[in-house]
């Protein structure tokens, strides 16, 4: 049984939690184990946040390779991949980060801009972030097979984090020659 999205009506996977066109949450089925408010929070501050993270690359992706025989040039597609994304954007990615907004810079790159809730620059802890956020983004970027028309067109993706109050606090770049096949 999949599941259908009660914001766009896109089919998704039994085990989806958002909608793979969207992004809207979907809903949970009787038969789904829900887990109490407290186990969710405490386990969801890693794994929630790299899964939403690769969902939203996944979205561009996807998107990216509906159009990717309409346009004649990588940065002309990633420019519609960013147009669209930010009519939906700002978009609650979990209970700590919010998808503020999507960039198409020049050179091949797409830019994703977030916001950290409920912290401040002090309270990040940046080892943490670079042990248990970057890896799975570049893991996702390497191996999913959505990203292959990205991989092809040798894009460079950018993620930049902000506090609270809007001040920067990381960025992590993944460029081609991290990804590339050897």
């Amino acid at each position: 049984m999949s599941k259908i999205c009660s914001n766009c009506a896109a089919e998704n996977n039994d085990d989806s939690k958002y909608c793979a066109v969207c992004g809207y949450q979907l809903p949970v089925f009787q038969n789904e184990e829900t887990k109490p408010a407290a186990a969710v929070k405490e386990k969801s501050k890693k794994p929630n946040l790299v899964g939403m993270i690769a969902f939203a690359v996944t979205f561009v992706v996807a998107f990216f390779a509906t159009q990717y025989f309409l346009s004649p040039s990588v940065d002309s597609q990633l420019e519609k991949v960013a147009e669209a994304m930010n009519k939906t954007l700002p978009v609650k990615v979990d209970e700590y980060m919010t998808l503020d907004h999507v960039s198409a810079l020049k050179n091949k790159t797409i830019q994703y801009e977030y916001s950290l809730v409920d912290l401040t620059k002090a309270e990040v802890k940046l080892d943490t972030v670079k042990k248990y956020i970057f890896p799975p983004i570049l893991e996702n970027i390497k191996t999913n097979p959505t990203m292959e028309v990205m991989r092809k067109g040798k894009v460079t993706f950018k993620y930049r984090y902000k506090d609270k109050d809007g001040i920067f606090v990381t960025d992590y770049v993944v460029t081609p020659e991290m990804y590339k096949s050897e």
